[in-house]
């Protein structure tokens, strides 16, 4: 099946938006809805905030649904590869940047909320191993199924919405 991505730019960035990938977790909507507002159409706003903050609500999505790449080509050096689409498939917090030293997560503490009929998600700084010790992803946010019908497991890929995946009351 054909992946479907929207490009919404203000001339600094471009936000990439996968419909697939969202589990509709509210995280981009309810931190910046001057960006983020599923009433309007276009959804996204580019306009609507300042670009780093539009960055910092895209780095929380926990299913990189929202991804986003600097316009200028050159700056996306400080992020990390230059492959655009290594880039677009993965958000910018996973790689290493200018601030902090290669392969490092700013220490913030991590909080795991429960989402109705849906994932865990996980925010804060952490690192997801196997069980044989490697690691899988390095992380501020990320989302793990609870329905276990991911096709991307541990990860959701929100399967549980398609399963009709209800909490147990």
């Amino acid at each position: 099946m054909e992946q479907i991505e929207k490009k919404y730019s203000n001339g600094e960035i471009t936000v990439y938006w996968k419909p697939r990938a969202c589990i509709h977790s509210s995280v981009c909507y309810t931190r910046l809805l001057e960006v983020f507002n599923p009433r309007k159409r276009p959804w996204v706003n580019m306009q609507g905030a300042p670009t780093q903050k539009i960055i910092d609500v895209v780095n929380k999505c926990p299913t990189d649904a929202l991804t986003w790449k600097r316009d200028d080509e050159k700056k996306n050096e400080t992020i990390g590869p230059r492959d655009t689409n290594h880039i677009k498939n993965r958000r910018p917090d996973y790689f290493p940047r200018s601030d902090t030293p290669a392969g490092v997560v700013p220490a913030k503490p991590v909080s795991i909320r429960i989402m109705k009929n849906g994932p865990l998600l996980v925010e804060g700084s952490f690192i997801v191993t196997t069980s044989s010790g490697s690691r899988i992803k390095m992380a501020n946010m990320t989302s793990f199924c609870r329905c276990g019908r991911s096709g991307s497991m541990p990860f959701c890929d929100g399967s549980h919405r398609t399963e009709g995946f209800k909490d147990s009351q």
